[in-house]
């Protein structure tokens, strides 16, 4: 073919190819861990039914465990704690219908382990299942979102989704906000502002959009709206893909004032008319994240906004000590040490 190989045409068709190939290894993953799935399921169910209808104790497991590794000596997964966990892994989910027996076989061991580890709620469980399946996370992000509180955060903000929003826009726009934000990822003094918390949040926006969630898509800080001749500037400013429609965030370090609802109000508003895609973004939503609240104060201001709008608190965990703050380097010094190609004092 010769320069043939470098045509569009080419590119496009190996692309398919190598699409092919990737979607046919998801599928053999996929079938490979349900398989492995089953395994664990059918020897915890022979063991459990065998202990109860015979007087061994869980010693037995210590001799399965050495007499699997013999048969087996290539195959993985035949400890007696991985035994045990199995059993524990039964028990959790035996009592579940079939459809949720199903979920849980789509996600990897090591992920069912920490939830059945870390989740006594059934219900709570179910959803980090879901969780995984959908934003296909690691076991270190599931480990994240479960210490994080994500099923007890999520959906939780104070909004006026519902009288603003068409209800099948809304119940997804609910879900996808949280109260309060988690920021421990965060290493601010304890006399912080608003530009401090905005500079490290974009500093660190890979762990930010992580608790954001999945769908956010970062535009950019202090984003300029040009209005009768006049500079405004939103805070950040991001694209959901999933509710299509922009995101304009608010930060406040202080508690929640009724006059903020306002002023996020009307940056929704010329967020609408001026940035958004007439015909193809759904409506432009707010979302306020301060210190604190008082939710019915929440409420009331945000009861004849125009604009759907929602408020969430955040939460920080660390604190640097102001002292420490002064020597560490900035992100231009690690950039300029960086391409550089030394650090000073080498």
């Amino acid at each position: 073919m010769g320069n043939n190989l470098k045509t569009n045409e080419y590119k496009d068709f190996f692309v398919a190819i190598k699409t092919t190939i990737q979607s046919a290894q998801i599928k053999a993953s996929v079938m490979v861990n349900q398989e492995l799935l089953k395994l664990y399921w059918n020897l915890a169910q022979m063991i459990i039914e065998k202990q109860e209808s015979s007087s061994w104790g869980d010693g037995i497991l210590e001799n399965i465990s050495k007499d699997l590794k013999r048969e087996f000596p290539n195959l993985k997964g035949f400890s007696k704690r991985n035994l045990e966990l199995m059993r524990k892994w039964y028990k959790y989910w035996n009592s579940e219908d079939e459809i949720t027996k199903q979920l849980v076989s789509q996600i990897p061991w090591g992920h069912n382990v920490v939830i059945t580890q870390k989740i006594k709620n059934p219900n709570e469980a179910i959803f980090y299942v879901n969780k995984t399946i959908e934003n296909s996370w690691s076991r270190n992000v599931l480990v994240f979102q479960i210490d994080s509180g994500l099923y007890s955060r999520q959906g939780g903000a104070v909004t006026n989704f519902k009288t603003k929003l068409p209800s099948i826009h809304s119940d997804l726009a609910i879900q996808t906000l949280k109260d309060p934000y988690c920021f421990d990822f965060l290493t601010l003094t304890e006399d912080y502002n608003e530009k401090d918390m905005e500079n490290q949040l974009v500093e660190n926006i890979t762990k930010f959009l992580l608790e954001l969630g999945q769908g956010f898509s970062y535009i950019g800080r202090q984003y300029k709206l040009e209005i009768s001749n006049k500079d405004f500037f939103i805070d950040l400013l991001f694209y959901h893909v999933k509710l299509h429609c922009y995101v304009v965030v608010e930060l406040k370090t202080g508690e929640f004032k009724p006059e903020y609802a306002g002023k996020l109000n009307f940056y929704v508003s010329v967020v609408d008319d001026l940035v958004a895609e007439k015909g193809f973004d759904k409506p432009t939503i707010g979302l306020l994240i301060c210190k604190t609240k008082d939710n019915t104060i929440v409420e009331y201001a945000l009861k004849d906004i125009e604009k759907p709008i929602g408020v969430s608190e955040f939460n920080l965990t660390q604190f640097l000590p102001e002292e420490y703050k002064s020597v560490l380097p900035s992100i231009e010094d690690i950039e300029a040490e960086l391409q550089g190609g030394r650090v000073d004092g080498e």
